[in-house]
């Protein structure tokens, strides 16, 4: 049933004159009468209307029908701003990715004032590695995440935000501690925590010698259960510049000139809510400008 149909009727039942509802809807007469008699024709052909001179009247179905008909249309418009109202209020869920670390320092104060300024904002944050984010990018499991490495596929789109520096985490009793800095070739061989498959990944691109996966004694989900194990002797962990922290048992020592981007990434040409789409701009002014303050 077409709902033109039903308010046009309603409009004309109340007038019973052609020239005044369609004034009143903002229509022609023709584009009114066409739509009075696809009305009746869906109902079977029932005569809404009558003719008395050059005036109109309602049949007696039509007044049956008038009455149903103005209900509905009261309860659809009762409901209609009802839900635009509810919509107003509802939460906005942001389902946000991280990889470990990013969620220290700006992203942590974006959020803090993003929600502040706005009560109807909730954050759902998962934090994994960059190919099990971007996955769920894919299948909209996320509206946004911060990845650690970028990919080919074009569902998928990335805008750098920032390049972070990398240390190597050690225990205090390990040979290397003393050292001011460390080259990627010192640590070959060196059980590793790993706690991101992309940090792994890329340490066989750094080194010449035996491939990371070798050394690789535990791999786990975020960087304070690598450190956790680091300080208890398990092996030494590649970690960015966020995650470094004061933390008895372990020191950290810069890697010798290398660093990793970071990438904003969303699904190419899906719809955002428009808070969504807001902050996804307002992280990625937040860290282009530490790049460029």
């Amino acid at each position: 049933m077409n709902y033109n149909y039903l308010l046009y009727f309603s409009v004309l039942a109340q007038t019973e004159h052609y020239t005044t509802a369609a004034a009143r809807l903002g229509i022609s007469q023709p584009a009114l009468s066409s739509a009075i008699h696809n009305l009746e024709n869906s109902l079977g052909g029932v005569r809404l209307f009558e003719k008395v001179g050059r005036n109109i009247r309602l049949t007696e179905e039509g007044r049956f029908y008038q009455q149903t008909v103005d209900e509905a249309i009261t309860k659809l418009h009762g409901a209609s701003l009802l839900l635009r109202d509810s919509r107003s209020k509802a939460p906005v869920v942001i389902r946000m990715g991280v990889v470990s670390g990013t969620l220290d320092g700006i992203l942590a104060r974006e959020m803090v004032k993003y929600t502040r300024n706005n009560s109807r904002i909730r954050f759902h944050m998962t934090e994994s590695s960059s190919e099990q984010l971007m996955d769920m990018v894919r299948q909209e499991k996320l509206d946004m995440a911060i990845v650690d490495s970028s990919d080919r596929d074009r569902s998928l789109h990335f805008r750098k935000l920032y390049e972070r520096d990398f240390f190597v985490a050690v225990p205090l009793a390990h040979p290397l501690a003393d050292r001011d800095f460390i080259n990627p070739k010192d640590v070959v061989g060196e059980p590793q925590v790993v706690f991101n498959y992309d940090v792994g990944r890329s340490f066989k691109e750094w080194t010449t010698g035996a491939p990371a996966d070798e050394a690789v004694v535990c791999t786990v989900d975020t960087a304070r259960a690598a450190l956790d194990l680091v300080a208890n002797g398990m092996g030494i962990a590649f970690v960015p510049n966020e995650c470094v922290e004061n933390r008895p048992g372990i020191r950290f020592i810069p890697l010798h000139n290398w660093h990793q981007a970071l990438y904003m990434c969303i699904l190419y040409d899906k719809w955002l809510d428009q808070p969504v789409w807001d902050f996804v701009e307002i992280v990625v002014k937040a860290f282009r400008k530490r790049n460029h303050p």
